[in-house]
């Protein structure tokens, strides 16, 4: 997602509080307050204070809580190479304004550092982070079979599509960034986001937008898609992603502190809105690195991990249809390069991210404020930069 739709899409959230002449002085104070936090100066802050600035729903943490054992902080690779050119380790951290760093393997942590004020209670933005969650819980669903299945069309249980040309995009199409809707996540994502800040329902807007190939056609990848698997769980389970992400997902797997969930006209904007502690992002990824296992409970199916990875298909693997965007592969709402060490990823606007590496069993999560996270080549460095972490720990 690029940085002015992303802009957009949080102030949407943020500011949609009514639709009534009543609540504008409200909503023009919110909007000011998000155009501010969104300033290069302000990112750092805004990351770590999200639940300070807009709406959020809570989710609350169990009682048990996993622990990760921790050793001192290990030296990090000196650096890495991409496209024949050095970077220092530390140069790299530094010039793409890493918030937090979290290294663990073996379900040890090996290395934890955090900037900008930030510390171990500190709740880091997920921007698009969060859709992997959404994965996680669409998983769930159509395990619990509120969902029959992810061939099913997405018009079976979003009212507003019966009748459009997207009745019958199937739910798997949207989870892969395959359903051919006919939307410019570049273009068309500053309306999109208008028309929900004044009040419209997200599925109502999204249900104008036609067809523009088939599903399976091409990868193009389009933040409202997730926005649409958010509905169809809502809408399934009869629960809010925060209460279905509390319920099934956060109280089982041994997470340390509250998450919260930011809203979009009362409800969670499923696109990236989640506001997560360092070590609980691992957590969750430590859930996919033991194949969706926690304590010998099957928290999520073995075979949705799998097919979460799975980027066989011509339109999901690195460097489908020749475009720069698609450089990585791309799963169930995870990332994943090319390799064979099974690698995946969760990423997210000015550079969060979560990597997980299973042959060699390490987990990273590093959070960022970094307003050049458009710039060629950002994301296949961070993946060099990974590996030259990974290797330098095993």
């Amino acid at each position: 997602m690029g940085k002015m739709k992303f802009i957009c899409t949080v102030i949407a959230g943020g500011a949609a509080v009514g639709v009534f002449w009543a609540f504008w002085g409200k909503k023009i104070k919110m909007l000011s307050a998000s155009l501010n936090s969104f300033k290069d100066e302000n990112l750092a802050h805004t990351f770590q204070h999200t639940p300070e600035i807009q709406p959020t729903r809570k989710i609350s943490r169990g009682e048990n809580v996993y622990q990760f054992l921790k050793e001192n902080n290990v030296t990090l690779a000196e650096g890495f190479q991409y496209e024949g050119k050095f970077y220092p380790s530390e140069k790299f951290m530094e010039d793409t304004k890493t918030s937090a760093m979290l290294v663990i393997k073996d379900d040890i942590i090996r290395y934890e550092k955090y900037f900008f004020g930030g510390n171990e209670d500190t709740l880091f933005s997920s921007n698009s982070m969060g859709k992997s969650f959404v994965s996680a819980l669409m998983g769930i669903a159509v395990s619990e079979g509120y969902v029959g299945s992810v061939e099913e069309p997405i018009g079976k249980y979003i009212p507003e599509f019966v009748g459009t040309e997207l009745e019958n995009i199937p739910v798997r199409a949207c989870l892969q960034m395959a359903s051919g809707i006919n939307f410019n996540e570049e273009k068309d994502m500053s309306g999109f986001s208008m028309r929900t800040l004044m009040g419209r329902p997200a599925m109502k807007v999204i249900s104008k937008y036609g067809i523009q190939e088939e599903p399976y056609t091409y990868r193009r990848y389009l933040s409202i898609n997730t926005e649409i698997l958010g509905q169809v769980i809502k809408n399934a389970t009869g629960c809010g992603l925060a209460e279905y992400m509390e319920e099934k997902l956060w109280k089982k797997i041994g997470t340390d502190h509250d998450a919260y969930w930011t809203l979009s006209n009362g409800t969670e904007l499923a696109m990236g809105g989640l506001s997560v502690s360092l070590r609980d992002y691992a957590r969750f990824a430590r859930l996919y690195l033991n194949e969706g296992s926690y304590n010998g409970k099957q928290i999520l199916p073995r075979e949705w991990v799998k097919d979460s990875m799975d980027i066989s298909a011509e339109y999901s693997r690195p460097g489908s249809n020749y475009d720069a965007y698609n450089a990585i592969g791309y799963g169930y709402q995870w990332w994943v390069p090319e390799g064979g060490q099974g690698e995946f990823m969760a990423i997210g606007v000015y550079g969060q991210w979560i990597y997980v590496n299973p042959s060699r069993q390490v987990i990273i999560v590093k959070t960022s404020a970094d307003p050049d996270f458009m710039s060629k080549g950002y994301e296949l460095k961070h993946v060099e930069f990974f590996r030259a972490v990974v290797d330098g720990i095993s």
